[in-house]
């Protein structure tokens, strides 16, 4: 079928646009990662940690907006497959720090190389001269304001109500 991803009135928005924009992106970073055993979780775990170096399992769970449950998941994953370690912080025995392995440091730069040919395969119906421009303008929505506090305020009002519906009686 051709025709417009996000058809007639529908792709009058960006937000839409966006959208399903989107979810193809993901299904395919997730198809590409998935030759390395990894999910696009897992790569964003890895690339976190060779940005930033060892970190605290939740620091890095924070640093990422992943939440715990997520986090857990994705480094047994990542430790099964030989990528990351955690150990114990030797500052705070209840704390575990999380760190990639030589084989970690070889599969992410065999992520990057994927993900870049990605990132040319879906821009390939734009103008090469506008590639730089819509990376920039995304990049400035993602340290902006408005999408970060988003994310962070559903977050928090979802975490509340597992909370305040964990805590309340259930319904007879």
């Amino acid at each position: 079928m051709s025709g417009p991803l996000v058809p007639g009135g529908i792709g009058e928005h960006t937000s839409c646009l966006l959208v399903k924009l989107g979810q193809v992106v993901f299904r395919l970073a997730e198809d590409r990662l998935h030759a390395l055993g990894l999910r696009v979780r897992h790569y964003s775990v890895l690339q976190a940690l060779a940005d930033n170096g060892p970190m605290s399992q939740l620091s890095l769970g924070a640093y990422l907006r992943i939440d715990p449950a997520t986090m857990v998941s994705s480094l047994d994953d990542l430790e099964t497959l030989g990528l990351a370690a955690r150990a114990r912080d030797p500052e705070d025995r209840r704390r575990y720090v999380v760190d990639l392995s030589d084989a970690g440091r070889k599969t992410l730069r065999k992520a990057n190389e994927l993900l870049a040919d990605l990132d040319q395969y879906v821009l390939s119906d734009l103008p090469r001269r506008s590639h730089d421009s819509l990376h920039k303008l995304l990049a400035k929505m993602n340290e902006g304001e408005t999408l970060p506090g988003e994310f962070d305020r559903m977050r928090d009002q979802a975490g509340s109500t597992k909370m305040s519906s964990a805590s309340s009686p259930s319904p007879r």
